[in-house]
């Protein structure tokens, strides 16, 4: 695994069950043809695009990130020493998988290897923050080598857009998937590798994913699934962080109390553990756990998250998975269980002895939604 990190990209090997699809999904980023040109930055409005950015951009083009990584036309050098060599030249681009704040998320094919990608286009701006979000998703891609997390093939700089090369998970991400008929035993793994994928980012690398939703889990058809989206991941500061950054909706009660009261508070990976529980219940009950057609406003429907009863999984499922779900619901976060301890629960601790056929599973949810397309509906009021 060691050996993946090194100079060039990294590829899966051809006994990696994900290697001939493999992708990317979440909710910003996104690549363009090299035909329509780079996306137009704020920049471009007053002057020539580098003009703007001479900061972080140098005559040459190659945009430096915080000492912590250098992005050019070909590619990425990280101040770690890791480099990565990919470019745009290099790929057959195919369809838009999705679109959001940042820019898109293409399918590509790397013509030189002959894998598949999900190619994330990110808009450069002046915005502090966008700039932050970019660096760190970057810093963790290239050092979370995990079955539970996305791949990290590449990135490089052209024309004022950052191009991130990532896994194509070829299922698509579980909110997709969220209503099929879910056995217990495949919420379960699904469950089992959220929480491993979200015990390596604390222990191996001290982060928070803090926006855990079903549209951040991805599925490919071997059966894999896997983390993605650290753009608002943060440093665990002795296992606290101190910005409220994420999903509202998955939010947990202490975190949504220090926004309405214009705080900044301090809180654990816990609050990751609230929104894996109600990241368990939607894939079960296919929608938001408080569906916002149930409140008169959002206030109401973020009142009930802080001070109403918790929501729980349907009774179909057994006595262990209540008590997991229960668990991770807890209002005070200091009685959520940790990572380890969910592993053990009675729920999960059998998991890897079981078999499982995810791939199966997959396979026949996707017929289900050719006849039953998933509805989208807004999380909050």
């Amino acid at each position: 695994m060691a050996a993946r990190r090194g100079v060039g990209m990294r590829l899966p090997g051809s006994g990696d069950a994900g290697s001939s699809s493999s992708g990317v999904g979440g909710d910003s980023g996104g690549p363009r043809s090299p035909t329509n040109g780079a996306a137009r930055s704020p920049g471009q409005q007053g002057g020539t695009p580098f003009s703007n950015f001479r900061k972080i951009v140098d005559p040459s083009g190659r945009l430096n990130f915080a000492q912590k990584a250098v992005l050019h036309a070909d590619g990425v050098d990280f101040s770690s020493g890791a480099s990565f060599k990919i470019k745009m030249d290099d790929f057959e681009l195919f369809e838009e998988l999705g679109k959001g704040n940042y820019g898109t998320v293409q399918k590509v094919l790397h013509r030189p290897t002959g894998v598949e990608m999900a190619l994330k286009e990110i808009r450069l701006e002046l915005d502090d923050s966008k700039l932050k979000t970019i660096v760190t998703e970057l810093d963790i891609l290239h050092r979370a080598v995990s079955p539970w997390i996305i791949e990290f093939y590449g990135a490089f700089f052209v024309e004022s857009c950052v191009y991130l090369c990532m896994q194509f998970m070829n299922a698509g991400s579980l909110d997709f998937f969220a209503g099929c008929d879910v056995p217990e035993l495949v919420l379960a793994r699904i469950t089992k590798s959220i929480v491993a994928g979200l015990k390596f980012l604390k222990d191996e690398l001290r982060i928070m994913h803090r926006d855990v939703k079903p549209t951040n889990v991805l599925l490919n058809t071997a059966g894999q699934v896997r983390l993605c989206d650290f753009g608002v991941s943060g440093q665990l500061d002795r296992s606290l962080a101190k910005t409220n950054i994420g999903c509202q909706s998955y939010m947990a009660p202490e975190r949504i109390k220090g926004e309405s009261q214009g705080a900044v508070i301090s809180y654990s990976a816990a609050s990751d553990v609230w929104s894996l529980g109600l990241t368990v219940i939607e894939t079960a009950v296919g929608h938001y756990p408080y569906p916002p057609e149930t409140y008169s406003n959002v206030f109401a429907q973020l009142t009930a998250i802080v001070h109403g009863e918790a929501p729980t999984l349907p009774d179909s499922y057994s006595d262990a998975a209540h008590a997991f779900v229960e668990s991770c619901l807890q209002k005070d976060a200091a009685r959520r269980p940790t990572y380890q301890q969910l592993l053990d629960s009675e729920w999960l601790r059998d998991d890897d002895k079981r078999e499982v056929d995810m791939a199966g599973w997959i396979a026949t949810s996707l017929e289900y939604r050719k006849t039953h397309p998933k509805i989208q509906a807004p999380a909050l009021a």
